[in-house]
C-alpha cells in the first residue's frame, strides 16, 4: 500500500530542470512539499469536474502553478539560494514554449480547414453513401484510426462524432457504441504517430524515439482497436439509416490549405531529423506557409464572394483551443515545481526499480485512464528511467491507449460526452471496459512479441 501511495503521490513531478542547479533541497518531508501537493490535487479535482461546474480547466492549474513556485522561491531564498528556483522555472517555461508553438500551429491549421469546410465535406460524403449502421461503425472507426495520426485524436473524435450523430438519427444504441468505437480508434491511431497525441509529441520532442520508430507501434495499435471493435460490432443491428442528400462544397483554398498542412508536418519532421532543430521551429515555418497562402485566399475571396466573410489567418489563430494551451502551461509549470521539490526520486524507485520497467509502463496506461495521460507522461519523462527503445515505445503505447478504458481517460472521450447530448456517458462506456481491456492487454503482448528486437532484455 505504501508503494502504491508513493506512485500516486509522485505522478506529477515536472519536467527536468536546468543542470546549472547544483544543489536541490529535499522538500518531500517539508511543509512546502505537502502544501504544494495538496494545492495541486485540489486544482486537478476542479479539472476533472469541469463538465459539471463549467469552470475552465486552465484556471485552477495556472493559479496553483504561480503559488507553488512562489512557495519554492521563498523556501530557497530563506536557505541562501535566491536564484535556484528562477533557473529551474526558466527551463520549465522553455519546455512549455516548444510544446505551445507546435500545438498552436497545428490547431490553427485545423481551424482553417474546418472553416473551409474540408471536414464537413467528408462528413456529408459518408452520410450520403447509403451505408448500413454496421458499415458506418467500421468506416468511422477506421477513418478515426488513420486520421488521428495526422489531425490528433481530439479533432478526429469530434469530426467522426458529428458523423455518427448525423446518421444515428436518435438510434441510442448505435450512437453510444459508435462513440465508444471512435474513442478507442482515435486513441489507438494517435499512439503510433508523434502528431496523434500530446504524449507521443512529448516523447518525440524529447528525442527519446525517432519519428520513423513510432511506426513500430502500428500493429499493436491496430490490435488495440480491432479487438474491441469486433466484439462491439455484434451489438449493432445491420439496418440502414435514412439517406441524407446534403451538398457541401469546399471553400476556396481548402484543398491548398490541406496540402500546406501536410507540407508543414514534413517540414517539422525534416527540421528535427536532418537539421537537428526543434520540431516547433518547423511548425512555425509551416505557419508562415499558411500566412502567405492565406493572403491569396483572402484576395480571391474578395473577388469570388465579395459579400461573404473573407479568410483571416489571425482569426484562425484566435480560434485555437486557448483553454487547452493554457491548461498545458499550468500542468507543466505546476508539476515542474512538485518534481523540483524531490518527489521524483521516490516515484522512480517505487515504479521503475522495484516494480520493473514493463510492469511500471503497464501501470502508466491504467493510471492514464483515471488521471489523464498528460501529467502521467510528464512524470515518466521527468524520471527518465534507464529504458531501452522497446520500453520507451511500450510506455508511449500504454499512455496513449490506456485512456480508452474510461470515457474520462482521454480528451477524445471527454469531448464526445459533451457532444453526444446524453447518448454517450461514463456508464455507457463503462459497459465495454472489459472488451477495451482485452484490446489493451493484447496490444502490449503484440508489441513485446513483434518488436522483441527493440528490447535489451526479454520483458517480464
Amino acid at each position: 500500500m505504501n508503494k502504491f501511495f508513493l506512485i500516486l503521490l509522485g505522478l506529477f513531478p515536472g519536467l527536468s530542470f536546468a543542470s546549472s542547479v547544483t544543489q536541490n533541497l529535499d522538500l518531500t518531508n517539508h511543509w512546502a512539499g505537502y502544501l504544494a501537493l495538496t494545492l495541486f490535487v485540489i486544482a486537478y479535482i476542479f479539472v476533472m469536474v469541469e463538465e459539471f461546474t463549467h469552470f475552465r480547466k486552465s484556471k485552477p492549474v495556472i493559479l496553483v502553478a504561480g503559488i507553488i513556485w512562489a512557495i519554492i522561491a521563498w523556501v530557497y531564498a530563506s536557505n541562501g539560494m535566491p536564484h535556484a528556483a528562477e533557473t529551474a522555472l526558466r527551463h520549465n517555461i522553455l519546455e512549455y514554449a516548444e510544446l505551445f508553438l507546435f500545438l498552436l500551429v497545428a490547431m490553427t491549421y485545423i481551424e482553417a480547414m474546418r472553416e473551409r469546410l474540408v471536414f464537413d465535406k467528408l462528413k456529408v460524403w459518408l452520410i450520403s453513401r447509403g451505408y448500413s449502421f454496421r458499415q458506418l461503425f467500421w468506416l468511422t472507426g477506421f477513418i478515426a484510426f488513420f486520421m488521428s495520426p495526422i489531425a490528433d485524436n481530439l479533432t478526429t473524435a469530434l469530426i467522426m462524432g458529428a458523423v455518427v450523430m448525423a446518421v444515428g438519427s436518435g438510434n441510442v444504441r448505435f450512437i453510444s457504441i459508435g462513440f465508444v468505437n471512435i474513442v478507442v480508434a482515435a486513441n489507438a491511431g494517435g499512439a503510433f504517430s508523434p502528431f496523434g497525441d500530446i504524449t507521443t509529441l512529448m516523447v518525440w520532442q524529447k528525442g527519446l524515439v525517432d519519428f520513423q520508430q513510432f511506426f513500430a507501434l502500428f500493429v499493436p495499435s491496430l490490435v488495440n482497436y480491432i479487438i474491441p471493435a469486433v466484439i462491439m460490432n455484434f451489438a449493432i443491428k445491420n439496418e440502414k439509416p435514412a439517406t441524407v442528400e446534403d451538398r457541401i462544397m469546399i471553400k476556396n483554398g481548402g484543398i491548398v490549405i490541406t496540402f500546406m498542412f501536410l507540407l508543414t508536418i514534413a517540414t517539422a519532421v525534416s527540421f528535427h531529423n536532418y537539421l537537428h532543430l526543434p520540431p516547433a521551429m518547423g511548425m512555425m515555418t509551416g505557419l508562415g506557409y499558411l500566412m502567405v497562402v492565406g493572403y491569396f485566399v483572402r484576395r480571391r475571396d474578395s473577388l469570388v464572394e465579395p459579400t461573404s466573410e473573407r479568410f483571416d489567418i489571425f482569426r484562425k489563430i484566435a480560434s485555437a483551443e486557448w483553454d487547452t494551451l493554457l491548461f498545458f502551461f499550468g500542468v507543466i509549470v505546476s508539476v515542474g515545481g512538485i518534481g523540483f521539490m524531490g518527489y521524483l526520486a521516490l516515484v522512480s524507485e517505487a515504479m521503475y526499480v522495484q516494480l520493473g520497467a514493463t510492469y511500471a509502463n503497464v501501470l502508466v496506461g491504467i493510471l492514464s485512464a483515471i488521471i489523464d495521460n498528460i501529467p502521467v507522461m510528464f512524470a515518466v519523462l521527468t524520471m527518465t528511467p534507464d529504458m531501452d527503445l522497446g520500453q520507451w515505445l511500450l510506455v508511449t503505447l500504454t499512455a496513449g491507449v490506456g485512456g480508452s478504458l474510461l470515457s474520462v481517460g482521454s480528451a477524445a472521450g471527454v469531448a464526445l460526452m459533451g457532444q453526444s447530448r446524453g447518448y454517450y456517458t461514463f456508464v455507457s462506456h463503462l459497459k465495454w471496459i472489459w472488451a477495451i481491456a482485452i484490446g489493451y492487454g493484447a496490444s502490449i503482448v503484440t508489441h513485446i512479441w513483434i518488436n522483441s528486437a527493440l528490447f535489451d532484455n526479454v520483458p517480464i
